[in-house]
């Protein structure tokens, strides 16, 4: 159910936090599911929710940089600089994990990722619960990340009593970057709005995983934020070519004033690039809503920024799916 955040449904929402029950909320990266971050039984109903991988770790959200420290272990001045200049924002930070954040909501790790998200509906919620809430994306596991209430609420029909705040389309779109700090030479995780050059005035050289890894981070296994239908990547130049060889109705995601004729379908993407990263999800979900027999995304050539998040998400969505993805 749709709720406007108003104060009293957020403090109903709070309130259901504290008794054990999941809350979809909206960040300005992507829609959450909200659980206490301290409790195992309400980390695990959220897996269960998902059908998610007990392996695949969820962010700790937080309302302050105390709430921050009392959530980990080895806050230091690298810490201090990014959240100053950061957050609030789609940055979290990992750090080895104090005994007060549920194992099971690492993946079986000894670190956690906190983040203190700019969306004001979150940073209410957070703070009427009064501690740091754990919230992966709210859909399916590997699925389409939501962007807006609506999507949270297909996603989840089958469960009419979710609470889901509705605080609007998502600003930014695409899920955090993930900073490693727990290692010798800070890691990117996963990219995201806030790039290793945004970073690295402040840490020196920032290094990446190989594209393709579950490296530690939500969101990075190979295959993920997957549409229903079969999805491809197509270079532009090949684009032409390949509709001429496709005898199903094929939905092209591209950016607009791309040419694509009947009986296939266009559904096109701005070519600026917050523009492009806050309303690629939402096309993906249009496109896969639209009865095609296949999904061409058209990869950008532009690189750089939140550019590369966007390559990312649209890499691991169009991936080779394992036998028993759900």
């Amino acid at each position: 159910m749709i709720l406007e955040p108003t104060p009293e449904a957020i403090a109903k929402c709070a309130e259901r936090l504290r008794w054990g029950l999941p809350v979809a909320f909206p960040t300005e990266t992507v829609y959450g599911l909200a659980c206490d971050a301290r409790s195992e039984a309400a980390v695990a109903e959220v897996y269960r929710m998902k059908r998610r991988p007990s392996s695949n770790p969820l962010i700790a959200h937080v309302s302050s940089v105390a709430m921050a420290k009392e959530a980990v272990i080895g806050w230091d001045k690298r810490a201090d600089k990014l959240a100053e200049v950061f957050w609030p924002g789609p940055l979290a930070m990992i750090f080895n994990r104090r005994s007060t954040i549920s194992a099971l909501s690492v993946g079986g790790r000894t670190s956690v990722a906190v983040r203190i998200p700019s969306h004001p509906v979150a940073q209410a919620l957070i703070e009427a619960f009064g501690y740091p809430i754990a919230a992966p994306s709210a859909n399916r596991s590997g699925r389409i990340s939501p962007t807006t209430a609506a999507h949270v609420a297909e996603e989840f029909a089958d469960i009419a009593d979710l609470p889901i705040l509705d605080g609007g389309a998502c600003e930014v779109g695409l899920e955090s970057t993930v900073l490693d700090l727990s290692r010798a030479r800070p890691m990117i995780l996963r990219p995201g709005a806030i790039s290793a050059k945004d970073l690295e005035p402040f840490l020196g050289p920032v290094a990446a995983p190989m594209l393709g890894t579950q490296a530690g981070s939500p969101g990075t296994a190979a295959s993920h934020y997957a549409p229903v239908t079969a999805t491809e990547i197509v270079v532009a130049s090949d684009l032409a070519a390949r509709l001429t060889r496709e005898a199903g109705r094929v939905a092209v995601v591209a950016f607009a004033g791309t040419p694509v004729a009947t009986p296939h379908e266009l559904f096109p993407l701005p070519r600026h690039a917050a523009s492009y990263a806050q309303l690629l999800y939402a096309t993906l979900r249009r496109a896969d809503a639209s009865g095609a027999a296949l999904i061409l995304i058209v990869l950008p050539d532009e690189t750089g920024g939140i550019w590369d998040a966007a390559h990312d998400r649209i890499r691991r969505a169009a991936a080779r799916r394992p036998a028993t993805a759900s």
